[in-house]
């Protein structure tokens, strides 16, 4: 399920924000972190051990399925990039298109814009970012790891969701109707648990029983890019980013892979296991090196955040989403 998009009437403008689009083209082989790819197992067993920390896999090593065709096979678990994403304070900036600038005749998605030079007034350490969730099944394309039943599969690059058309992104009042539970966990003693999830994310894998928690980044909620406490452009931007799939769990849009119960295809997953997914920065500059290339929801951000904005005409941020898939595989 994705958000239908009408391009009737849209064309190529200058921003309206201040500040310029900016971006590139992902390379698919120099702006990937072909490392993120592991551990790769079989069973409990890392086949292919990574520096990386892993998700629990299943025991056995055989594996029997009914759907969505009948085979016994093996389990594996491997990590897979299945999205792109722009993550940006200028509507319509469509970062990892080239950074350009594609706005429709409606004045519509227009958050406030946020630049990190800004001293004092009511934008200072406060950002509204928008987000563009893109189809992008590499390893499908490439067709590398294993076969088809395993991989996340489509046809080619396609942009699946803006939030300026979304009116639940736009306004916090309006997103409380998908996140009611946000007001249980707007108190000290919750925000306060996020610290634990902070050091899990950062020293290994976030907790997924925190799920209102986004780590070192702050709280999930509420479920848009309205960022209130912000302190860089990495911070901020995974953030939002966080929340925004937290959403698409919400919806129904994302779904589960991971453990037993993904062996034998996706399942419903409401509340998001944050320990799923890895996020990797495309743009301004790629993170293809390093631990820190491609951390989990959470984690911290002081060191992947050095040298990875440009003032000015590098503050539009671009990630490549990994998610871990456990399969049964023929």
């Amino acid at each position: 399920m994705v958000l239908a998009l009408g391009i009737s009437g849209i064309a190529s403008t200058p921003a309206r924000a201040a500040g310029t689009c900016s971006g590139h083209f992902v390379n698919p082989i120099t702006d990937v972190c072909w490392s993120c790819l592991f551990p790769l197992s079989v069973g409990g067993l890392p086949v292919w051990p990574g520096s990386r920390p892993d998700t629990n896999n299943p025991d056995l090593p055989v594996c029997a399925c009914g759907t969505p065709i009948p085979r016994i096979g093996i389990s594996i678990g491997f990590w897979e990039p299945i999205r792109l994403a722009d993550v940006t304070m200028k509507p319509w900036c469509f970062v990892n298109l080239g950074g350009i600038n594609i706005a429709p005749a409606l004045k519509i998605g227009q958050k406030q814009f946020t630049h990190s030079s800004q001293k004092g007034g009511n934008n200072q350490n406060t950002g509204g970012w928008n987000i563009h969730w893109y189809m992008y099944p590499l390893i499908s394309w490439l067709q590398m790891v294993v076969d088809f039943a395993c991989l996340e599969v489509s046809s080619g690059m396609d942009i699946a969701y803006i939030t300026e058309l979304d009116p639940l992104w736009q306004d916090s009042e309006l997103t409380t109707i998908i996140n009611p539970e946000a007001a249980i966990f707007a108190n000290p003693i919750a925000v306060a648990a996020c610290a634990a999830d902070c050091a899990a994310a950062t020293a290994r894998l976030p907790t997924d029983p925190l799920f209102w928690c986004a780590g070192c980044q702050g709280t999930m909620y509420p479920l848009n890019g309205n960022v209130a406490a912000q302190w860089g452009h990495v911070q901020g931007s995974r953030l939002a980013l966080s929340r925004f799939m937290l959403k698409l769990h919400r919806e129904g849009i994302l779904w589960g892979s991971v453990g037993g119960s993904g062996l034998c295809g996706y399942y419903p997953m409401p509340i998001m296991r944050k320990s799923q997914y890895r996020l990797q920065l495309t743009n301004p500059i790629p993170g293809t090196a390093g631990l820190d290339a491609c951390p989990p929801i959470g984690a911290a951000t002081t060191v992947s955040q050095v040298a990875k904005v440009v003032p000015a005409i590098g503050e539009d941020m671009g990630y490549l989403v990994w998610r871990k898939r456990n399969c049964c595989a023929l």
